[in-house]
């Protein structure tokens, strides 16, 4: 699942919390143009290996396509 952490009525972690508590597997990659404190998005989702589960807007198609793929391996 990729979601951006800062939307409207619900954000990215909100929706992370909600989807991994129908399927614990789903694999989950936050996007935003903002900074991100890594530790919250920690909490929320254990399996962040590093920093490997978020990506810092703008991005190119094949950048985002590299990361995707990176965090399914």
């Amino acid at each position: 699942m990729l979601t951006d952490i800062n939307m409207p009525y619900m954000n990215g972690f909100e929706i992370c919390k909600k989807i991994l508590e129908l399927d614990a597997n789903i694999r989950v990659c936050f996007i935003s143009s903002a900074d991100v404190d890594i530790e919250a998005l920690r909490e929320v989702y254990p399996k962040a290996r590093n920093t490997g589960c978020f990506i810092k807007k703008p991005v190119t198609i094949n950048y985002l396509a590299k990361r995707l793929n990176a965090n399914l391996d």
